[in-house]
């Protein structure tokens, strides 16, 4: 028995939701580079200890700024992404189909399920 495949294709508003999720992920790993970027310089040339400090400010500043963006991105697709088309209210699993009700979830006497 095989697993349920997810479409080939995504609608557009869930692909960039998708996208944005992923720059989300890459985020810290891009910040810890940037932040280890002055241990990396630190004997070559003259130490300008002031101008490193405001290099690290300005990247803690700017990756606030990013992720506060991407924060929003993704929370806004999902409300943009919450009605269909006609109208209707996307299903939980998120595909467009409607997934059977369990066993547990219909109104099924114990007795009576197979």
């Amino acid at each position: 028995m095989s697993l349920p495949r997810e479409p080939l294709f995504l609608a557009r508003q869930n692909y960039r939701r998708r996208r944005i999720a992923d720059a989300a992920r890459v985020l810290p790993v891009l910040g810890g580079v940037l932040f280890l970027l002055p241990l990396l310089a630190a004997g070559v040339g003259r130490n300008d200890t002031v101008g490193w400090l405001v290099y690290v400010f300005c990247i803690w500043l700017l990756l606030i700024v990013v992720s506060a963006v991407l924060a929003r991105g993704v929370s806004g697709g999902a409300q943009d992404a919450a009605t269909l088309p006609d109208g209707n209210a996307v299903p939980a699993n998120g595909h467009g189909v409607r997934d059977e009700p369990r066993d547990e979830q219909r109104n099924v006497p114990q007795d009576e399920r197979s």
